[in-house]
């Protein structure tokens, strides 16, 4: 059934999630759900510096006679920066900076991973991913026609890095994953599949893929949530949930000790990412994730609602500037304009109408819920 267009009023969340939930008083579920499990579990104040303490003794204390204590994925970001920042000058401990190389990085990320790496004295490895196979894989994607077209760089990121932790022992992962900028969880609908599903993967790239995938990292979700965790014992942490965390102080830290430089938007450090997420995702599927990011800072009393209408009334990039990156991803992908709009022009679909693991993935997360263990919707 086609529901009439609502959207929530103390949120900008709407029924583009066609999961959305309205009380009377047209209020969502997303607001109740950040009021009812988040905010009474979220604890920034002295009981998280307490946590907070208590994990860094513990890294520290398995760190002993290790090069690194702990491992940060970064992207030169602003979750993963600040985090870096958190773990070595207020936890205290010596992490490495890994960074996943996946083709499509902007000239700012790069700067913001060097000024870090330089001015926080730790290391930087950088796995860099054969192109020829990452590219193949993102067009096979393309044709796929689901909404899900950041993965393979998801997938580049995440398993690039679970795997250099297993090679080199390393059994600690700070993330910048964080309630404060991402209470708001982006439905699936939206292209946000959960988690890494080698099933899905194998299926579209048999389909649509040319060449094989002989180096590209891909550790499964059963991998990494029960081997990785329960049989080599690795642990993921956020550290950014247990402090003080608000993105333009934390933004005017990283530029005035580091010369750090802020983006325009979440996730614009990524040039494919930009384009995904202010081109084609919402001139072709009709989705926002700015609806989840805005929404997120609203309910964390960093932008008003107000402000969050106006910024989405429009796309963060110009009309000339969008159409430059059309232009530019075509190439890069060695396919035509042409040929990228007739993807593009082609018809929708989503990863249902592929093989996956969703299911069981669901199940799991189901589970996690019930056991307190994720606390924003997950659907």
């Amino acid at each position: 059934m086609i529901r009439d267009y609502q959207i929530c009023v103390n949120t900008i969340m709407d029924t583009s999630d066609p999961n959305i939930i309205f009380d009377e008083n047209g209020i969502s579920d997303y607001y109740y759900n950040f009021k009812n499990q988040i905010i009474p579990n979220w604890h920034t104040n002295e009981v998280g510096m307490l946590e907070l303490n208590k994990i860094a003794e513990k890294i520290k204390k398995d760190g002993i006679g290790r090069d690194f204590d702990c491992i940060i994925g970064l992207s030169g970001g602003l979750d993963s920066s600040y985090v870096a920042y958190v773990a070595k000058e207020i936890m205290g401990l010596r992490p490495l900076l890994f960074h996943v190389d996946a083709g499509w990085n902007t000239d700012k990320a790069v700067g913001n991973i060097e000024k870090l790496c330089n001015g926080l004295g730790l290391d930087l490895y950088t796995d860099v991913i054969n192109w020829e196979e990452m590219k193949d894989l993102q067009v096979a994607f393309l044709k796929s026609q689901i909404a899900d077209q950041d993965l393979p760089q998801d997938y580049a990121f995440f398993s690039g890095l679970y795997k250099f932790a297993k090679k080199n022992k390393i059994k600690f992962v700070l993330t910048g994953g964080n309630y404060s900028t991402e209470c708001c969880r982006e439905p699936e609908e939206w292209g946000g599949f959960p988690g890494i599903d080698v099933t899905l993967v194998n299926d579209i790239h048999s389909k649509f893929g040319k060449r094989a995938l002989k180096t590209f990292p891909l550790v499964d979700i059963l991998s990494y949530k029960l081997y990785y965790k329960y049989i080599l014992g690795m642990q993921v942490f956020k550290p950014l949930n247990l402090l003080p965390y608000i993105k333009e102080d934390a933004e005017k830290l990283l530029k005035e000790k580091f010369g750090w430089e802020p983006f325009q938007h979440k996730h614009h450090e990524s040039r494919f990412t930009r384009f995904y997420e202010d081109y084609w995702l919402p001139r072709k599927f009709g989705f926002e994730k700015r609806r989840a990011h805005f929404s997120s800072l609203i309910l964390t009393g960093q932008m008003t609602r107000e402000d969050a209408l106006v910024r989405i009334s429009k796309p963060e990039l110009s009309e000339v500037d969008l159409m430059k990156e059309f232009e530019y991803v075509a190439h890069k992908l060695d396919l035509t304009v042409d040929k990228l709009q007739q993807i593009f022009d082609g018809p929708n679909k989503t990863f249902y109408d592929y093989k996956s693991k969703i299911k069981l993935i669901k199940l799991g997360a189901q589970m996690m819920q019930k056991l307190g263990l994720e606390k924003r919707l997950f659907r």
